[in-house]
């Protein structure tokens, strides 16, 4: 690691912009309990120290990435290379205004749907299983029982690599199927506001509920996973192949395609990025030798072998 790192993260806590970690197992930071170190882990307290923070390594020219609870996410063994900026409780407000309901990008999707519904609102209930933060859930337009964040994302604050903050509206995401602008231009989400309907707090209480249940009964919850694995083909559902495949249960060192789900991946315990990695390989290989069909990554992976 070079001096430049050890150099930006001495004037980062002087800064006293948030929690600062040197060399942190990125592992410690994801649901799939794995993933190698990252030289500089950076947890801003607000957007403002988010901000300096850019501008820091901006100064540095060091690169920088960006994570959020971690799920729907995989870090190769090797880590991330650069400041890894984590999103999290220093972006977590919350505010509803009407119908409208404008959230820091570190909120709880799980929670911003219980809270909806206790207000009565409706649109976000398909979100009531997502376990990522906000910010992670507009960066890939995340999605559940037949609807995403596109449907409801009015606009979203975002913070460029240039520095530059703008506010861009739906349209202005692009959003398509698991992807948004930011897979393409790089930039950090700050919040987002989403637009509800009226609903009745019971109805929405039993949707809730009802989707709480299906995922309790269908996925490993108990095991450390990341959710789905690959999107799911048109027309047709990524697990229903891989599980007619007969693959369910199949094990590469300790990690497991789920006999519970099996477009999910658990960790059996000790699994490394590579064991996934490589079970993941062989999932694409048998489902295209099969059926002809490439099955498309939904998780994202970063970082060095």
């Amino acid at each position: 690691m070079n001096n430049s790192i050890y150099q930006l993260g001495e004037e980062l806590k002087q800064a006293n912009v948030g929690k600062v970690w040197v060399n942190e197992p990125l592992a410690n930071h994801t649901t799939w309990r794995i993933g190698g170190p990252a030289d500089l882990l950076i947890q801003p307290k607000d957007k403002e120290t988010l901000a300096l923070a850019v501008q820091m390594i901006h100064r540095h020219n060091i690169p920088w990435s960006v994570i959020g609870r971690g799920s729907n996410l995989l870090v190769r063994d090797g880590g991330i290379r650069g400041a890894v900026l984590k999103v999290a409780e220093g972006l977590s407000h919350c505010e509803f205004r009407g119908q409208e309901v404008c959230v820091g990008a570190g909120y709880s999707m799980i929670r911003l749907a219980v809270e909806a519904g206790k207000m009565g609102l409706t649109g976000l209930e398909f979100a009531g299983g997502i376990p990522g933060s906000v910010g992670g859930a507009v960066y890939m337009n995340a999605g559940a029982h037949g609807s995403d964040l596109s449907r409801i994302l009015k606009k979203a604050e975002i913070l460029f690599d240039n520095g530059e903050v703008k506010v861009l509206t739906n349209e202005e995401m692009k959003f398509a199927y698991r992807t948004s602008l930011l897979q393409t231009k790089k930039g950090v989400v700050l919040e987002a506001t989403f637009q509800l309907r009226d609903g009745d707090r019971n109805e929405i209480a039993a949707v809730l509920a009802a989707n709480k249940d299906r995922r309790r009964q269908t996925q490993p919850l108990q095991l450390p996973c990341a959710g789905s694995v690959f999107r799911n083909p048109p027309g047709d559902h990524s697990g229903r192949l891989i599980e007619e495949a007969g693959l369910k249960g199949f094990q590469i060192g300790g990690a497991q395609i789920s006999e519970m789900h099996a477009n999910f991946i658990v960790n059996r315990g000790g699994a490394t990025a590579s064991d996934v990695l490589t079970l993941m390989d062989h999932v694409r290989r048998t489902i295209m030798e099969k059926y002809g069909v490439d099955l498309h990554p939904e998780v994202l992976v970063v970082g060095e072998g």
